[in-house]
């Protein structure tokens, strides 16, 4: 059998600019805002970057030297370093599901985010009150035919990049896409602060208020879990995805200092990204929501009422789009190296099949606000609702655990190999003396957000 050379990143400014693309999600950049100034802004920054250092980080760096040392996806990351005769490759069929389930229902969420880029682009919005806008986006969610459209569009812009390799599709046009959105995201800021008024939603944002974490146990412990949950999901770990990026990086740095900064990235967009929500919401008296309802709702009507809103709205919504779409491209990147790794395919054939096979296996989250909008599991909730379950509450915490394990214990891959090849290359290097932490503290934090998880639909479920 012929040996075929692993592709490999051509620069490690677009190994950084995938991976905190990939990282970058839709859930992050409009939820991380709205539950900082609910729990103490900048108070609650700080508990978030504890849990990012002590538990985000060390996980994305155990997932990124499984995928260099075998130079493999999941599909045979485990097999190449697994003792003979253990299981640990069970879990690629785990984690490739999680992948798919990911896809399922975030090309249709993507999609809105394209959907409003010529509704505001247009002018279709201009001089929209909330009412409107709200009016607006149930009319989009209730029409079937444009939400598959919209979705189908988002599945062809990722397949159209994925065929054209990891360098000149994957790498060139997802470094344009993130250097642009962090460039728009620059302006946005920018135009947002220096708003009449600005000054209120940056105060709310940003003022540390300590009180509001410390006011009671309760409510410290439900600061403690959002910090830990956003440290968490926001690196996209878990599920392989930033395995087969490390796969394609050479052992030049150290994988705890590559970690470190994209995760700065990913902090910094989501910061951003609510210095551009609070002062505009603050500066024209809108009270700031959460959710679809602060971005397709609220923010729309705030961008009427401002100087040039018009290209303000397009360019936010432009802004998500990329995000949305980095994301999309990296879960697809790795769902192909997965078929190509497993199954001996070429990248051809891999998009071939997931040509078909996505879309259709998209449909459902399209038709679960229309067609299909009775399908409810009571406690979680719509299709779309179920889909994100079974990954962010599931998947991810269950593949994090499978990766450290993987790393710590003698029966997996081991300690040693995992800080020997962390720590190859310059840079910020793990230490070695936190295999207890990572071994039992780490473990049991994971295990905390998967209870918590489940705790609601349990309790749904019993009431």
């Amino acid at each position: 059998m012929r040996h075929v050379e692993r592709e490999k990143f051509a620069s490690r400014l677009g190994f950084i600019l995938i991976s905190a693309g990939c990282a970058i999600g839709l859930g992050n950049v409009w939820r991380f805002p709205y539950v900082t100034g609910e729990y103490g802004g900048a108070a609650f920054v700080l508990l978030y970057l504890v849990f990012l250092v002590i538990l985000g980080l060390p996980i994305m760096c155990m997932e990124f030297a499984v995928g260099r040392a075998s130079r493999k996806s999941i599909a045979g990351a485990f097999n190449a370093l697994e003792p003979a005769g253990s299981r640990w490759h069970a879990f690629k069929w785990v984690g490739i599901a999680g992948n798919y389930l990911l896809v399922m229902f975030y090309t249709t969420v993507a999609g809105w985010m394209l959907a409003y880029v010529p509704k505001m682009a247009s002018g279709q919005l201009a001089g929209a009150t909330s009412a409107d806008t709200a009016a607006a986006f149930d009319a989009l969610l209730a029409n079937p035919a444009e939400l598959v459209a919209w979705m189908a569009a988002v599945c062809a812009v990722a397949f159209v990049v994925c065929s054209m390799g990891l360098q000149k599709g994957v790498e060139r046009i997802t470094k344009v896409m993130m250097l642009a959105l962090l460039g728009i995201m620059g302006v946005l800021v920018v135009r947002a602060v220096t708003l009449p008024g600005a000054e209120a939603g940056i105060a709310f944002y940003l003022a540390p208020d300590f009180g509001k974490i410390f006011a009671d146990a309760p409510t410290f412990f439900e600061a403690a879990y959002a910090a830990m949950g956003q440290a968490f999901f926001t690196l996209s770990v878990g599920m392989g995805g930033m395995a087969i990026f490390g796969s394609y990086i050479g052992r030049d740095r150290t994988l705890l200092g590559e970690a470190a900064t994209i995760g700065a990235l990913d902090t910094m967009v989501a910061l951003a990204t609510g210095l551009i929500i609070f002062p505009a919401c603050f500066a024209f008296g809108v009270a700031p929501d959460s959710g679809p309802g602060l971005v397709f709702i609220t923010l729309p009507a705030v961008f009427e009422q401002m100087w040039m809103g018009q290209l303000w709205g397009t360019l936010f919504f432009v802004f998500m789009s990329f995000a949305a779409l980095s994301t999309v491209i990296g879960v697809f990147e790795n769902i192909l190296s997965f078929g190509m790794d497993q199954f001996g395919w070429t990248r051809r054939r891999a998009v071939a099949v997931n040509l078909a096979a996505i879309p259709l296996l998209s449909l459902p989250c399209a038709l679960g606000f229309n067609v299909l909008a009775g399908a409810v599991v009571p406690g979680i909730g719509d299709i779309q609702a179920v889909e994100d379950f079974l990954v962010s509450s599931n998947i991810m915490p269950l593949g994090s655990l499978v990766f450290v394990a993987f790393c710590v214990s003698r029966r997996g891959w081991g300690w040693e190999a995992f800080v020997a090849e962390a720590n190859a290359g310059r840079g910020l290097r793990f230490p070695a003396w936190l295999k207890p932490w990572m071994r039992f503290g780490a473990p049991v934090l994971v295990a905390i957000i998967l209870v918590m998880g489940w705790a609601p639909i349990v309790a749904a479920w019993a009431g």
